[in-house]
């Protein structure tokens, strides 16, 4: 979440627990006697604790629950969906269709309502663009930088080159096509251990 936030915002920043680990932290909140010292971790929404986010999306808006098609990517229809909340690009189970090989969510049209399944191969990606982007550690290179991207919370961030885009925008062509690049994702742009900056997935 950093890769947001200017140089000014990065500057007044303090983190609580400095450069502790994260076994560190447990240890002096066990000798604080903290109850969260034994808490299990976590990579989930802390307001949906049990990890049904569809059903919280239901619950605060319930005009999002309408029906739409599950097609194949030339566009025939395989089945129908209760709503475009309970895909993600690159889902593979509960789908609601069956098939003679497996197939995964390759786009999801909100306006229309369709949901696109197809091979495991079709998800991958050569390149991606991005808008929002904010430039922490370098000005916006107007010519191709090498840099890595990473295009998800547990995804190792894969080599390529970017550049500036007009508007905020940035493109990253990636050396080797990458799976289930999803719009609406946040992308960051690494040289190292360095954020060079980053943005929203388009």
């Amino acid at each position: 979440m950093l890769f947001s936030l200017t140089q000014e915002q990065l500057a007044r920043a303090v983190f609580p627990v400095g450069s502790l680990t994260k076994s560190e932290v447990r240890a002096q909140a066990r000798r604080l006697d903290l109850a969260v010292a034994e808490k299990p971790d976590s990579q989930e929404i802390c307001f949906v604790p049990d990890g049904d986010y569809a059903a919280f999306v239901e619950r605060a808006q319930p005009q999002l629950m309408r029906s739409g098609a599950v097609v194949s990517a030339d566009g025939q229809p395989l089945g129908t969906h209760g709503g475009v909340h309970r895909f993600t690009v690159g889902q593979r189970k509960g789908l609601g269709i069956s098939a003679s090989t497996p197939l995964y969510v390759l786009k999801i049209d909100a306006q229309s309502g369709d949901v696109t399944v197809g091979s495991r191969a079709a998800l991958d990606r050569p390149a991606l663009t991005a808008s929002g982007v904010n430039w922490v550690a370098v000005d916006p290179p107007s010519d191709w930088l090498p840099a890595a991207a990473q295009i998800r919370h547990r995804h190792a961030p894969a080599p390529g080159r970017v550049r500036a885009l007009s508007g905020d925008r940035a493109e990253f062509v990636f050396d080797e096509p990458q799976s289930a690049v999803t719009p609406g994702q946040a992308v960051v742009f690494y040289d190292g251990d360095t954020v060079m900056g980053g943005g929203w997935i388009e």
